[in-house]
């Protein structure tokens, strides 16, 4: 009976204070709406300068392909690459496409064409994407034969929102369900409230549940309205199960709120509170894989994102909304989120001392 009663009081701060209940619709709708036009890595209209060696009927719908797509732009068809390269140098052109004599005979014989993709390489972001839109592109036509199938295993063209809208509902997680409760503990902590409820036979369970409750259903709340966003305005529904995805985020939350335990219960003041979760949420952005892949990290960097819990509820949502994966594929995502809720809860825990 008393974690109901005090439950009742965790509900009736969080729906009184003038901030908390706004962050939880607030804060997902401007962070998704915002967040990946911001990051968005994708290029568009790349200008291409073509050597057409071949000149035949399947080497013209190559190249109408690549004009036709929303990520180039035809700048000229040259008649070696010497003229192409000029275009380069005079900066009327982005990326070099020639197509080698035989182009649609090694196509039609042995599936197995050959082509040479030069790009502009001062912008390096925009050259390695090209290099990749253009390979992509001459896959699908390979596979395709020209047919325009092929293209749509996963995430061929590199589709930045689609790689960032999952991990970004993450990181909202973390702040609802890890910070903002520990910032609330430590606050209590600062006004004497926490003094009040150490002196009561409260359990120190009972009292420690009653303060994550809250913020588990608003995560979960949260979560739900990232969902709807990236589906009306994004366009995006997962490939995959939601039980998947609400498993993992039902894991994930139980986790980071005992690391916002962990925080609260070692701060003292707000100011001591905000430099640890800054600490956490630098590690948490850089290592585990929100914005660069973890297997493009050096070995030493890869070895140390097996211990950065976040990485595994990316890889979840990620592999849920792209391939369609569902708990099976993601075994060993769910185990290791698992083992660190146990033990990040236990730690949470045993460090807080209930004075009497």
């Amino acid at each position: 009976m008393v974690i109901k009663y005090l439950l009742e009081k965790e509900f009736k701060q969080f729906f009184r204070s003038p901030i908390l209940p706004k962050i939880v619709f607030a804060y997902p709708l401007l962070v998704l709406l915002i967040f990946p036009w911001v990051t968005n890595f994708n290029v568009e209209d790349m200008k291409v300068s073509v050597v057409d060696k071949d000149m035949s009927e399947v080497s013209r719908r190559f190249i109408r392909k690549v004009d036709n797509s929303k990520y180039f732009q035809l700048y000229n068809v040259r008649n070696n690459y010497g003229e192409a390269l000029k275009d380069i140098e005079k900066g009327n052109a982005d990326v070099i496409l020639e197509l080698p004599r035989g182009f649609g005979n090694d196509l039609e014989t042995s599936g197995n064409p050959e082509a040479l993709v030069a790009v502009n390489s001062v912008n390096e972001i925009k050259g390695s994407l090209g290099t990749g839109y253009l390979s992509a592109m001459l896959n699908g036509f390979v596979s395709g034969n020209a047919k325009g199938y092929g293209m749509n295993m996963y995430n061929p063209c590199k589709d930045y929102k689609l790689y960032m809208i999952p991990a970004i509902m993450v990181m909202i997680l973390i702040i609802l369900c890890g910070f903002i409760p520990a910032l609330n503990i430590v606050n209590e902590k600062e006004t004497g409230t926490m003094e009040q409820i150490n002196v009561t036979p409260v359990s120190r369970f009972s009292f420690i549940l009653a303060k994550l409750i809250p913020f588990w259903i608003m995560g979960l709340v949260s979560l739900t309205i990232g969902i709807l966003i990236s589906v009306l305005v994004y366009g995006m529904v997962p490939q995959g199960s939601f039980l998947t995805i609400y498993l993992g985020a039902m894991l994930f939350v139980f986790l980071v709120s005992g690391i916002g335990l962990v925080i609260s219960n070692k701060a003292s003041t707000m100011p001591q509170a905000l430099f640890m979760m800054f600490f956490v949420v630098m590690i948490f952005v850089l290592m585990s894989g929100l914005f660069t892949p973890v297997s493009s990290m050096p070995l030493w960097a890869r070895c140390f994102s097996y211990l950065v819990p976040p990485r595994y509820l990316i890889d979840i949502m990620r592999s849920v909304y792209i391939r369609g994966s569902g708990i099976a594929d993601n075994s060993f995502n769910f185990s290791m989120l698992f083992l660190f809720t146990v033990l990040i809860n236990i730690w949470a825990v045993l460090s807080y001392r209930k004075r009497t």
